[in-house]
């Protein structure tokens, strides 16, 4: 399957980054991508730097106008398209959501993130009600996708259940960068660690891993940080770790990829950590701490 990842900076302005979208989609549909992912809530500047409620404004019903407008591209160039929503489910009930749409414009099914971060510049949850559809693959005509965003990608749990269930292949869109605080090398040991982890998804289900990243800085609209330099490197590894691709850490990329489905078949008869699972003795993830506390 031929995958289609696009890494690219956001603006201020909505509509131009979903002009912006069109135009890289229609690129890597051109090269023959059948599968498109693309970043965490790609329609706007990363908003979560700050509590602010009139950026509740940005959110939308599920359906609604982007999927209108992403389901029409999907169905123009015969692609199944993994996009990030600010959903609007109700009133003061929001998620931060991932949809994905079907080659003929028909929304396949949605994930709403389940781990939801509160950290300096990534304040989700004062903006996002944790995900209540917990972890099913999404079924579409490439295969079963199984997609999480960002912050579920350090949960080994959540990639696990998704395999549990049939997923083809593990899905991350991601908005994660650099704490400009931190030195040089602590900034790179966080970025090698987040790849590092999710290629350990990848192994320990026997699955390929596809993470689509933000990338480029965005300032800090309150001015108490220096922003976030998001860092790239959105890339595919392939069942056992291995790295099909990597972006940049620091510039926009639109890259399509040859991922080998079948190869997970193999790779699992050779590694059956499926078959030697003790699930007879997992009770204890079901808790929060098993010390003595």
């Amino acid at each position: 399957m031929k995958v289609g990842l696009i890494q690219q900076t956001c603006g201020p302005d909505v509509e131009a980054n979903r002009q912006k979208l069109a135009r890289n989609i229609a690129h890597v549909a051109q090269q023959g991508a059948k599968l498109v992912v693309l970043q965490e809530l790609h329609n706007s500047l990363y908003f979560c730097q700050v509590e602010d409620v009139d950026n509740f404004d940005l959110a939308e019903p599920i359906p609604g106008p982007s999927t209108e407008f992403y389901g029409r591209l999907a169905k123009e160039h015969g692609i199944v398209l993994v996009t990030s929503l600010f959903e609007r489910r109700a009133a003061g009930l929001y998620h931060n959501t991932a949809v994905v749409l079907e080659a003929d414009g028909s929304i396949a099914g949605k994930y709403r993130k389940m781990h939801i971060p509160d950290d300096p510049a990534y304040y989700e949850k004062f903006y996002f009600t944790p995900g209540d559809l917990g972890f099913q693959p999404i079924q579409t005509s490439v295969g079963r996708l199984g997609v999480q965003v960002c912050w579920d990608q350090w949960y080994p749990e959540g990639a696990r259940l998704m395999a549990l269930a049939g997923a083809d292949v593990l899905i991350y869109p991601t908005a994660i960068g650099y704490e400009s605080s931190d030195t040089p090398e602590e900034q790179e040991r966080q970025r090698e660690a987040w790849t590092t982890v999710q290629r350990g998804h990848a192994v320990a289900n026997g699955l390929p891993v596809i993470t689509v990243n933000r990338v480029g800085h965005e300032p800090d609209p309150s001015g108490q940080t220096r922003g976030i330099e998001f860092w790239g490197s959105s890339f595919v590894s392939g069942p056992q770790g291995e790295l099909l691709y990597r972006a940049a850490k620091d510039k926009e990329e639109c890259t399509v990829v040859d991922v080998d489905l079948k190869r997970s078949e193999q790779v699992r008869r050779w590694w059956p950590f499926l078959r030697d699972r003790r699930i007879d003795e997992f009770a204890g993830l079901t808790k929060r701490f098993l010390g003595n506390d």
